[in-house]
């Protein structure tokens, strides 16, 4: 089989199903930024010696496969209509959010992104999944997308930004508060 079909060369793709779709409709944009938020999330676990963040983040890209399918899937034609996602999921999540939490300093202030290229991508994923969940929820307001996707993304965000914070302690990385500058007037 060749990578090239020439059927997306007049700007479609095809859903899961077969129906036929403009590359720039809403659920196009959704399923691409769960991809592009993957192959963030996989350029994190590259860059991690944790290994049991590292089986997380595994774990994590295989849940946003699914994701990803369950976007690409035309909605006329999906069976259940609910991924191979669970609440379980979510609480695998919360409780790593947990646990790391127990090991950093309380957060008094909004911190500025960076301090280590790898806190810098880590960052990066959190901004790319906040994004994909914005365009989850703008696809639900058209078409119903199952609950448990957008909430699987927030819970996410949540853990990246935590994990990014881990990683800055761990590497030593100084977090830099973010000091809004005071006005002239």
């Amino acid at each position: 089989m060749k990578i090239y079909t020439k059927t997306g060369d007049i700007g479609e793709t095809s859903l899961f199903g077969g129906r036929r779709v403009l590359k720039s409709e809403l659920r196009i944009e959704s399923y691409g930024a769960v991809d592009e938020l993957n192959s963030w999330i996989g350029l994190v676990r590259d860059v991690t010696t944790n290994t049991s963040t590292r089986e997380l983040l595994k774990e994590i890209q295989d849940r946003l496969f699914t994701l990803g399918a369950v976007l690409a899937s035309d909605p006329d034609k999906q069976s259940s209509g609910v991924p191979d996602l669970h609440e379980e999921d979510i609480e695998h999540l919360e409780k790593a959010i947990d646990a790391m939490d127990l090991q950093l300093e309380p957060l008094r202030n909004f911190i500025l992104p960076g301090g280590h290229v790898h806190v810098s991508y880590c960052h990066l994923a959190r901004t790319v999944c906040r994004r994909a969940e914005r365009l989850v929820v703008a696809l639900n307001q058209v078409e119903e997308v199952h609950p448990l996707v957008i909430k699987y993304l927030n819970r996410l965000s949540d853990y990246l930004f935590t994990l990014s914070r881990m990683m800055a302690r761990d590497l030593g990385a100084e977090e830099v508060n973010w000091l809004p500058r005071k006005s002239k007037d």
